[in-house]
């Protein structure tokens, strides 16, 4: 099995990044967003979606709740 982050900005339109990678389980995926999360904010990121083999298990925002 295969888990990545995929993520988009305020318009839907992805945002490109390598730094969280390809993982083998989502708890290492989950790991390493945690410790991502902000430069990906930082980047325009708003949206981060994590896939398994393609499939999308969930969905999340990357800013803090208001």
């Amino acid at each position: 099995m295969s888990w990545t982050w995929h993520f988009t900005d305020v318009t839907g339109q992805p945002v490109d990044d390598d730094s969280v990678g390809e993982h083998s389980n989502q708890g290492d995926a989950e790991s390493a967003l945690g410790e991502m999360w902000r430069d990906l904010a930082d980047k325009g990121a708003v949206m981060a979606i994590l896939k398994e083999d393609g499939r999308t298990e969930y969905e999340m925002p990357l800013t803090p709740p208001d």
